[in-house]
């Protein structure tokens, strides 16, 4: 089949891009503006032998997506801020289980019930400290229509590969506005295959290489015997409170995702060459942001501008080559700086970071971004 053109929205490139990617089960409760998720996956999973059920709410929906996972089944749930939040505790469950998940957040405005249809992107932080401990995982951030089918597939490959959950970043503009999109030839992607063992003969549910190394993972109900606990355990899954055992175990989930933070950065950069002020933003904000560094370049400003699209983890080498030149950095944000600290940390103390912060619910408009880049130059 080759490529094809459709006007789509953001919610409904998620749903195509995880069925493309082989989603398998999709469990979630029904919260806006990430509604469209879940009832997309309602109407087409069962078209393609897939299952979906509605739970009573956002943790009990995680929940069976991890069940669903430890089967050996492709699973993803979706969400918005306070969902999110309910979902935490098993988000910590399936990073010390290295248990593959995929969640959507459609970020809104909070905290608690906030303005539940308005934009906002406040989750930043609590994607990827919200749940207790020291865990790892990946987070991608969609800035258009396009991004979420490319970035929600994406999401499968690394969740798959890395035994890890994997959280989508969109938020209400990106999750509901309309784009003209190219979907891709479905043959041209490769669907994600979870890597397994060859026998349960001496089979060990988390023996892997410390440095940096992924255990193979076998489904249940397949032959193979293996104990998934919470707890802190051994290459057999065994519970243990012993020193060494959680130090091992801890510094290795680090490792597996944080050593790799360089290699799975992706970003969109524009005239960061020569710029004097770089522009750092991300999701539906880069939007207003791009705008306004391409005005200010068509004036003659030395001015760059860096969308994020990985954020977890955070590609801080990658992020401070990329901005080596600008003598000031602009964040805009729907939040009061939560990317600013890490562009902070990564750009170092030479420079000054000039934090532009927005938690009326309102998008950024392009006259706003342009207006603090006049101010700075």
């Amino acid at each position: 089949m080759a490529e094809k053109a459709k006007l789509m929205q953001g919610n409904e490139a998620c749903t195509m891009a995880a069925i493309a990617a082989g989603l398998e089960f999709f469990a979630g409760y029904p919260i806006t503006p990430s509604t469209e998720i879940a009832e997309m996956c309602a109407e087409e999973l069962p078209k393609v032998g897939g299952k979906f059920i509605q739970m009573e709410d956002e943790i009990g929906s995680i929940s069976a997506c991890i069940g669903a996972s430890l089967t050996g089944a492709k699973a993803m749930t979706a969400t918005s801020g306070p969902g999110f939040s309910l979902m935490q505790e098993a988000i910590g469950y399936a990073s010390l289980c290295e248990i593959p998940v995929v969640i959507i957040n459609v970020q809104r405005v909070g905290p608690s019930t906030g303005m539940p249809t308005s934009p906002a992107q406040g989750d930043l932080m609590q994607a990827r400290w919200g749940t207790h401990g020291d865990h790892p995982v990946i987070a991608l951030v969609p800035g258009n229509v396009k991004e979420c089918y490319e970035l929600t597939f994406r999401a499968f490959e690394l969740s798959e590969k890395y035994r890890v959950p994997v959280i989508v970043l969109s938020d209400e503009v990106i999750g509901h506005m309309r784009e003209k999109v190219v979907l891709p030839d479905p043959a041209n992607y490769k669907i994600p295959v979870r890597a397994m063992p060859a026998s349960p003969a001496g089979y060990k549910p988390y023996a892997a290489d410390p440095n940096g190394g992924v255990p193979l993972m076998a489904p249940f109900g397949m032959g193979y015997r293996w104990h998934c606990t919470g707890l802190f355990h051994d290459e057999n899954g065994a519970p243990s409170s012993k020193p060494e055992v959680a130090s091992t175990l801890m510094r290795r989930l680090e490792h597996k995702v944080g050593s790799r933070a360089e290699e799975l950065a992706d970003y969109f950069a524009e005239g960061l060459d020569d710029c004097e002020l770089a522009v750092v933003s991300f999701g539906s904000s880069a939007m207003a942001a791009l705008s306004a560094v391409r005005r200010a370049r068509s004036e003659g400003h030395k001015v760059g501008m860096l969308r994020l699209k990985t954020v977890w983890p955070f590609p801080t080498k990658t992020v401070r080559g990329l901005l080596s030149s600008a003598k000031k950095i602009i964040v805009p944000e729907m939040n009061l700086g939560q990317l600013a600290l890490e562009v902070e940390r990564a750009a170092g103390c030479d420079r000054p970071v000039i934090r532009l912060g927005k938690v009326n619910g309102e998008l950024f408009h392009p006259d706003e971004v342009f207006a603090a880049i006049k101010e700075a130059l």
